[in-house]
């Protein structure tokens, strides 16, 4: 099965991970973030689920579920808390606003750090480093060889993706598509709607591997802090970001978030 379409949706997941409704408040107004987590005894993580390997869905025994390495970094950090999960599903460019809303605590959504960003939110220290990278239809990926070359090209980028701030910012003469999942912007592509599609190495990596008629085209992209892949937390998080940072860097330190990438290379995107 090809990671083409991601459903969309609150899907239920496995193992005391819940959804949690997006109508509803997590956040006391008045309490430091750590403390009205642990007084209410849930972790809100808001992410979207199309984004392999970091989220996506799959089906495990017929029923659809939420995996991914950031899922399973998720967990880890709900039970070093001491808190319950409960895992959000939304579109991508609503996931920082609901950090905004204080509908969920924090965001892990493949998200990477921005100077922009980090004037409105908390980042954690970094637990994954990636690169932008062209993905095109495999029979034409020669014609790629230089950022000019897609000059009048119809480019597919997802929507309040750092990716989408970059293409608008620098390839001004290129009809920029902002879609609102990358699902979507592959079958584009694979369709002939867009000619190329801009994002994340392991994401794109993995699209390949799925799909013989796509390849990665051989033109580089500055890497830039947007490079560098974050948990999101309301600005000021103070002893929150602590003890996530202390998490993280463990995660990291040990190669146990490079291990969450291969269990859940085992998993097929639905489409």
């Amino acid at each position: 099965m090809k990671w083409i379409k991601i459903m969309t949706g609150i899907v239920a997941i496995a193992a005391g991970v819940t959804l949690a409704a997006c109508g509803s408040s997590s956040k006391e107004v008045g309490k430091a973030p750590l403390d009205n987590i642990k007084e209410k005894g849930t972790l809100v993580v808001a992410t979207s689920p199309d984004y392999a390997p970091f989220e996506f869905q799959t089906l495990v025994d017929g029923k659809n579920k939420i995996v991914g390495a950031d899922i399973l970094m998720a967990e880890k950090i709900a039970e070093k808390l001491g808190v319950r999960l409960e895992v959000s599903s939304m579109s991508f460019d609503n996931v920082l606003n609901s950090i905004q809303n204080g509908r969920a605590d924090i965001a892990i959504a493949g998200l990477s750090v921005s100077e922009d960003r980090m004037k409105v939110f908390d980042f954690s220290e970094p637990y994954y480093h990636v690169q932008d990278i062209l993905l095109v239809k495999k029979d034409v990926a020669s014609n790629y060889s230089s950022l000019e070359r897609l000059v009048d090209k119809k480019l597919a980028v997802q929507k309040g993706s750092t990716q989408e701030v970059y293409a608008k910012e620098h390839l001004k003469d290129t009809d920029i598509i902002s879609l609102t999942q990358v699902g979507e912007a592959i079958n584009e592509l694979k369709s002939g709607q867009v000619d190329a599609v801009l994002l994340d190495s392991p994401v794109a990596l993995g699209y390949v591997s799925q799909n013989k008629d796509l390849a990665i085209a051989e033109v580089s992209f500055p890497e830039t802090d947007a490079s560098t892949k974050a948990i999101v937390m309301p600005k000021d998080s103070g002893s929150l970001k602590e003890e996530i940072d202390k998490i993280v860097k463990e995660l990291i330190e040990t190669g146990e978030y490079e291990k969450y990438l291969k269990e859940v290379a085992k998993f097929t995107a639905v489409e």
